[in-house]
């Protein structure tokens, strides 16, 4: 378990919160490049790291990430005319371009030098893999911008769900590196067969084990970790191991095990103390990747069915989540459809900041309790001034990947040769 104090440094990311100065250090996923894919199209309203933006697509096509609010008066910017190179204030006609540069003030004299000498909030952007990109912190800290690994290059298919989900960053990054949970919480879409390594149908995910409690291991490096999560599997369990190993890259993604067909993702982007930006990602080679509807139909997180237009989610605590009782029944695990909505029904009824001091931690909580331990100390040594964690030469090399298999009892599980689907 946690402090209050460790909670509070792990989880704050707004203003001057450490956690959120570290994570400024690394580049931020914004919004998805579907939601800005018109050149003088519509603004689209972000908020960041507890800091609210405006992203726009301009006539050229390139991408801006400017502050929300005007300079002038503070008049927000998502309602401005996107138009002739630059974002155009509604209240007196004040327009910038993608730099944040003043490039126009209708409401002043023609002689004005004024605009000359004010520069908007904008950050450097980036677009690759389905997503805008922006460095948030001090442009003196910028670092080039490196493609993550679950999008490694411009011939890989990317199909990302987006959830808006209403609690805190580090309860959903628990989630997505706790192995355990998925044969409870995701039984009734990941079911036991008798199969050589996980597989995926137009339904379900089929995987070799019945073992409910993993034995799990983790291996620090400077990225983040990787752990496994080794269970027996239904065949040859007296000579063989299933194994599942998840690799946390910090401060907020995790390359998940694959099933036979693609690769799977997760990055959160904290949106404030008590919002995140879920995004759930399948990736691979586009002849057996889903793409994005019907990854989206998979997960039941389709836009205006499951989703409002804003990436909201319709199923909700007052709701219930939509939660089946009948289905239950008839023996549906959770009687919730959708493995992202089965886990966003945990975590946000956890509160939307989870009080870790209360805890009370198992053996299977191994790569959670591995989280805390890392995160924490690496926003302390960040304080202390020392490089943030996973920037630089601490980032993730590009041999690294999850993977699943089932292997020899007596092969190391951290020596085993892996690569993407």
């Amino acid at each position: 378990m946690l402090t209050m104090e460790e909670n509070d440094l792990l989880c704050r990311v707004e203003g001057d919160a450490p956690m959120g100065a570290l994570m400024r250090r690394h580049w931020q996923a914004i919004c998805l490049q579907e939601e800005v894919s018109e050149p003088d199209g519509t603004p689209v309203r972000a908020r960041v790291l507890g800091e609210d933006l405006v992203v726009f697509r301009d006539t050229e096509g390139r991408i801006g990430v400017l502050g929300e609010y005007c300079p002038h008066r503070r008049a927000s910017l998502v309602f401005g005319r996107n138009e002739n190179s630059g974002l155009r204030c509604l209240y007196h006609g004040w327009k910038m371009d993608i730099s944040g540069q003043v490039v126009d003030m209708s409401s002043e004299p023609n002689s004005s030098r004024l605009k000359e000498k004010i520069k908007h909030i904008s950050y450097p952007a980036q677009e690759w893999g389905g997503m805008v990109w922006a460095y948030m912190g001090p442009p003196e800290t910028l670092t080039a911008f490196t493609p993550p690994a679950w999008a490694p290059n411009e011939s890989v298919r990317v199909s990302i769900s987006k959830i808006i989900i209403p609690c805190n960053w580090a309860q959903i990054m628990e989630g997505q590196i706790d192995s355990a949970h998925s044969s409870s919480l995701h039984s009734s879409d990941m079911t036991p067969s008798r199969i050589e390594g996980a597989t995926a149908t137009e339904n379900t995910w089929l995987r070799p084990s019945t073992d409910k409690s993993p034995r799990m291991q983790t291996q620090a490096d400077t990225y983040g970790f990787r752990y496994a999560a080794i269970r027996r599997p239904i065949q040859n369990a007296n000579t063989h191991e299933y194994v599942r190993s998840t690799v946390f890259v910090a401060p907020s993604s995790a390359l998940i095990p694959p099933n036979n067909l693609y690769n799977v993702a997760n990055i959160n982007t904290a949106i404030d103390d008590t919002h995140t930006a879920f995004h759930f990602i399948a990736w691979g080679d586009p002849a057996t990747t889903p793409d994005t509807e019907n990854w989206r139909e998979f997960l039941s997180t389709q836009v205006n069915i499951d989703l409002d237009s804003t990436f909201k989610p319709m199923r909700n605590k007052e709701n219930h989540f939509l939660q089946d009782r009948q289905a239950m029944k008839a023996g549906n695990f959770t009687g919730i459809k959708g493995i992202p909505n089965q886990d966003m029904a945990m975590w946000v009824t956890m509160g939307a900041i989870t009080d870790r001091s209360q805890d009370r931690l198992g053996a299977s909580d191994m790569a959670v309790v591995e989280f805390r331990r890392q995160m924490v100390n690496a926003v302390k040594r960040f304080i202390q001034g020392e490089a943030p964690i996973g920037v630089g030469e601490l980032k993730i090399p590009s041999s690294v990947c999850s993977y699943q298999a089932i292997i020899p009892k007596e092969v190391d599980w951290r020596e085993y040769s892996a690569s993407p689907v």
